[in-house]
């Protein structure tokens, strides 16, 4: 039988991993400093890391993706194209929003 030090003990590491884990997942560390908990994303049904990758259009993509936009390029992870007016507007931003100093105009 178990002593009550080695339950109490064996508890303590199960309750602190678990605090520690409490916003994200358990990952093998791609760096070589040791990170016990990452914080994850879902795409579909694929996980990524926010650091490294975004979803577009239902596709984990590196966060330096571009696509053109008219004579433009954007950068998928943090701008958007708005096809009618050939704009590249930041991703969080209305496509029939007026436009502003943030806004790029591309020629077909």
């Amino acid at each position: 039988m178990a002593s009550r030090g080695c339950v109490l003990a064996v508890f303590a590491i199960f309750f602190i991993s678990r605090i520690l884990c409490s916003h994200g997942a358990p990952v093998a560390p791609m760096t070589p400093y040791l990170m016990l908990c990452q914080p994850h994303m879902r795409c579909g049904d694929k996980f990524y890391d926010p650091l490294q990758h975004c979803c577009y259009d239902d596709a984990v993509v590196p966060l330096a993706r571009t696509q053109r936009c008219g004579n433009c390029t954007f950068r998928v992870c943090f701008e958007q194209c708005c096809p009618w007016t050939f704009m590249v507007k930041l991703i969080n931003q209305n496509c029939d929003s007026a436009p502003t100093s943030d806004d790029r105009l591309c020629r077909r």
